[in-house]
């Protein structure tokens, strides 16, 4: 199974689309077997998760998302665990040992992105724009 993790230094970092980093984590037989990190792509809408797709990634680990990528993440056939958070070596061990749980979405799309930003109109390129939907 392959893994990408939103990261920042050895954090995960709280929204998918905004980390300056994926951190691509392979696992065989509960032992990781790969691991490598690769730069994000850009923040457009729907392009992540079709390059992570691309990459062979299975499942997403992050902070938190919009429900439009994670959206494409469903049609895509990838799951996508949200609501986690802390050093990126931590949540490795904890999905090796079947502990690693994810909970509600740390950021809420247009209004900060968990980042501690007070806003309320998002800050992406409006074409093909979701929040009405």
């Amino acid at each position: 199974m392959r893994i990408a993790i939103s990261t920042e230094g050895n954090e995960v970092f709280p929204h998918f689309g905004r980390c300056p980093v994926f951190t691509i984590v392979d696992v065989d037989g509960g032992s990781v077997v790969g691991r490598r990190v690769i730069p994000n792509p850009g923040h457009q809408p729907g392009f992540i998760p079709r390059f992570l797709s691309e990459q062979g990634v299975h499942l997403v680990v992050t902070g938190g998302m919009g429900g439009r990528a994670q959206d494409i993440f469903r049609e895509l056939g990838m799951e996508t665990l949200l609501g986690v958070s802390g050093p990126v070596d931590a949540v490795i061990e904890r999905f090796l040992a079947g502990t690693l749980a994810g909970g509600a979405s740390l950021c809420d799309h247009g209004s900060g992105k968990g980042l501690g930003i007070e806003k309320t109109v998002c800050d992406h390129p409006h074409d093909d724009h979701h929040h009405d939907r």
